[in-house]
């Protein structure tokens, strides 16, 4: 019987925000449900009603009214208009939570101490960009883009750019120029906001070429501003003023630019809603992670990941959004734990990555310098059942773990965390609000307690407006919409378990389809990865020309470690031993490293890609990578 690592007490749910809200609807609307599960059901069912009632619950402050809730011609999800009528600012949500009683921002990096920032600090800066940006003749509607590290200056730009009605899109410093290209130009922007740096593992790398490069490159710009340069110090202390003038758009605007990863094409740029991720994130944010006003929200991210965009919507919370600028190991492997305990974190987020990694050195700090948080979230690949037990072994037992999965796709999650919910080893708690979410088979039939393809079913306000300049949705429909006609097919396969969680099983186009049975690349991962030998690994079903299958696995040792035939016959066993003989690979290789895209993926298909013989410079886009020099071992193999 699996037994729940976390159980909420009664007085956490009580104290919920998700309990407020079904106390509004009792008040205001005579609704009342017996759990968790029938208000998901109401929400999916009646979502009409359900985004209504958050609009009125959150207090949207809409400066005109909307005429209707949702339209939806041909009950096709592309092009589907919510709130149709309203019109608002999201950076007005921010700041009408400005207090003196706490600040806006808790910063740290590799080069700066612990500060905060206030929200008069704040306003000030964003009200002295504001005004050079109308000086420079941007307005409603116009790109900026953003090249910039993730500091409260990062916050302030995008602020000051969207209080103008303006559309925003960034990209973290470890871009390359190549990538900046492929993605800035295709917008046309008007201003960009550089760094001529950054730091990270205690190294300083020099990007003014790439930042002069790139302002060349782009012939659409009016403007462009190096931060910490003379011209940024003669912005930012133009004024002492903090008035910011909020332009209201309408709910259906654009808010930002996200892309997708590039690694196998040009990225696509995905057209987000401004009203649509406003009441999107305070949903996930207040309802699913229950952040309350003064808390301190802090995830891990660059600027270049959605998470970025979806923490910053901690602020229109009532949070205070803590921020980290460097690498998760330097000076060592516990400074984001002594960052959360120096901060006062109460939400604490990470990749998977993260904890899967911390937990493999078997260390003790947290032992012996406790945090004190009240959810730990993790997204960005599966975390393994494992990672779930050490975490309430030796981080916490009394966190809510959250884990948490959607997508750049939506600047949110489709399933995450719940107050109501016990937490069970290796699942996500449950599908959240608004989200009809559905495991269907290759018929297009739904499935329970068995792997199949993650489908929505209805729109959500936080579905891409567009890709731009996407001729007739051409892209946005075969991204989605060619598996099931009219149905959000999102490339996941998942499993929806008996205690109504979901487990996650790895994408679908990167599915180990060995002799037609169907093997999910997670699998393999938690199995392997949980021996301490190794570090890493990446797995990959390769269709020979014969109709025979090739399933090798690539494994990353830890310092010390020899591949040698006893730890291949213990990987191996390890495998059938958790799963079945049909999961372990027909081969085992030692590579220097896993390839990773720059925002933490491990990338299956451009690997599979090569080994099936397509050339890297088509299979792979380097520049878009975080590790491009790890191809070069596959390159080799696949010559070999």
């Amino acid at each position: 019987m699996n037994l729940p690592l976390w159980t909420p007490p009664a007085s956490y749910i009580e104290q919920s925000n998700l309990k407020k809200y079904e106390s509004w609807l009792l008040n205001r609307e005579n609704l009342t449900f017996k759990d968790y599960e029938a208000l998901w059901k109401w929400s999916v069912s009646d979502i009409e009603k359900f985004w209504e009632t958050l609009f009125h619950f959150f207090d949207i402050k809409s400066h005109t009214e909307y005429q209707s809730v949702l339209r939806w011609p041909n009950k096709e999800m592309i092009g589907t208009r919510w709130f149709e009528g309203a019109t608002l600012n999201y950076a007005e949500h921010i700041f009408r939570h400005k207090t003196y009683a706490r600040p806006a921002i808790v910063f740290q990096s590799e080069t700066c101490k612990l500060t905060e920032i206030t929200w008069q600090e704040l306003e000030i800066k964003v009200a002295a960009i504001q005004k050079y940006l109308q000086k420079s003749g941007i307005g409603k509607g116009d790109r900026v883009v953003g090249y910039l590290p993730n500091t409260p200056d990062t916050i302030a730009i995008f602020l000051a750019v969207n209080a103008l009605g303006a559309v925003w899109a960034c990209c973290s410093p470890d871009f390359g120029l190549e990538s900046l290209v492929d993605r800035f130009q295709q917008i046309e922007p008007k201003a960009l906001f550089a760094c001529n740096g950054y730091h990270y593992g205690g190294k300083y790398f020099d990007k003014s070429d790439i930042t002069l490069a790139l302002s060349e490159q782009l012939s659409s710009l009016k403007t462009t501003i190096v931060v910490d340069s003379t011209q940024w110090l003669n912005i930012v202390n133009s004024t002492t003023e903090n008035t910011i003038f909020f332009t209201p758009v309408e709910f259906n605007d654009p808010i930002w630019i996200l892309y997708s990863s590039g690694t196998t094409g040009k990225p696509k740029a995905i057209t987000h809603s401004t009203g649509g991720n406003l009441i999107e994130h305070l949903k996930a944010l207040a309802l699913h992670q229950d952040v309350q006003p003064g808390e301190r929200y802090f995830w891990y991210s660059t600027t270049g990941w959605m998470m970025w965009n979806f923490a910053l919507s901690s602020l229109a919370c009532g949070a205070t959004l803590c921020l980290y600028d460097g690498s998760p190991a330097y000076p060592d492997a516990h400074v984001l734990w002594q960052f959360a305990h120096d901060a006062k974190v109460d939400h604490f987020g990470g990749g998977a990555a993260f904890y899967i990694n911390y937990m493999k050195q078997g260390a003790n700090f947290l032992a012996e310098n406790p945090v004190k948080i009240k959810t730990l979230g993790s997204t960005g690949s599966p975390l393994p059942p494992q990672a779930f037990e050490w975490i309430y072994e030796h981080v916490s037992k009394t966190v809510q773990l959250i884990s948490l999965s959607g997508g750049t796709d939506v600047c949110s999650a489709f399933m995450g965390g719940c107050p109501y919910l016990p937490v069970y080893s290796g699942e996500i708690q449950c599908r959240m609000l608004g989200a009809a979410i559905e495991a269907w088979n290759d018929e297009g039939m739904p499935v329970f307690n068995e792997v199949g393809e993650l489908v929505i079913q209805q729109p959500m306000p936080s579905m891409p407006l567009y890709f731009w300049n996407d001729i007739n949705n051409e892209k946005y429909r075969s991204s989605y919409f060619e598996k099931y006609q009219g149905i959000w097919c999102h490339g996941d396969w998942i499993k929806i378990t008996e205690n109504d969680g979901i487990i996650i099983y790895g994408r679908s186009d990167a599915t180990l389809n060995r002799d037609g049975v169907r093997i999910g690349t997670a699998e393999v991962y938690n199995a392997v990865e949980a021996l301490s030998e190794i570090k890493d690994s990446l797995i990959i079903c390769v269709e020979k020309a014969d109709g025979s299958f090739f399933m090798p696995l690539f494994v990353v040792l830890n310092e010390g470690q020899v591949l040698d035939d006893t730890l291949k016959n213990k990987v191996k066993a390890q495998i059938r031993k958790q799963y079945s003989p049909r999961h372990v690979p027909d081969t085992i290789f030692h590579v220097p490293e896993i390839p990773y895209t720059i925002s933490g993926k491990k990338m299956e298909m451009p690997i599979k890609k090569i080994l099936m013989g397509t050339p890297v410079e088509k299979a792979v886009s380097l520049d878009a990578m975080r590790n491009p020099q790890s191809i070069a071992w596959f390159k080799n193999l696949a010559v070999d």
